[in-house]
């Protein structure tokens, strides 16, 4: 498959995805942006990314409305090392392993105070 992509220079790096499109021009604003990334129509390294603030790097490719982006760093700037990432489990699996948490048990307040005869008002 021939793909061709659209070379973006960075000065500085991580930027944000969310931020990224709104300096690309792509949306008309940051809550533009948030959405449709969280309705899927924003992909990244050839996956769909619903993660609104996940970091770009160098080398990363973005994919919005049928166009290639490819990141890369201007000459003056100075590489960051990635974070490395952490394999997901099923969430299955990780309720299995963990052993149950013991749910706070709540005092029950009284409905009425017995001095004034009135409601007690909580304002936290």
């Amino acid at each position: 498959m021939n793909e061709e992509y659209i070379e973006i220079e960075l000065e500085e790096e991580p930027i944000e995805l969310c931020k990224l499109l709104k300096v690309l021009n792509l949306v008309e604003g940051g809550g533009q942006a948030k959405n449709l990334i969280a309705e899927g129509y924003v992909g990244v390294n050839h996956e769909i990314c619903t993660i609104k603030r996940k970091k770009l790097y160098s080398g990363d490719i973005l994919e919005f409305d049928g166009e290639l982006f490819q990141l890369a760093l201007t000459e003056d700037a100075t590489p960051v090392e990635r974070p490395a990432e952490q394999p997901q489990s099923e969430p299955s699996q990780a309720a299995a392993s963990q052993p149950a948490k013991n749910k706070r048990k709540r005092t029950k307040k009284p409905k009425v105070d017995e001095k004034t005869g009135r409601r007690p008002i909580s304002f936290g």
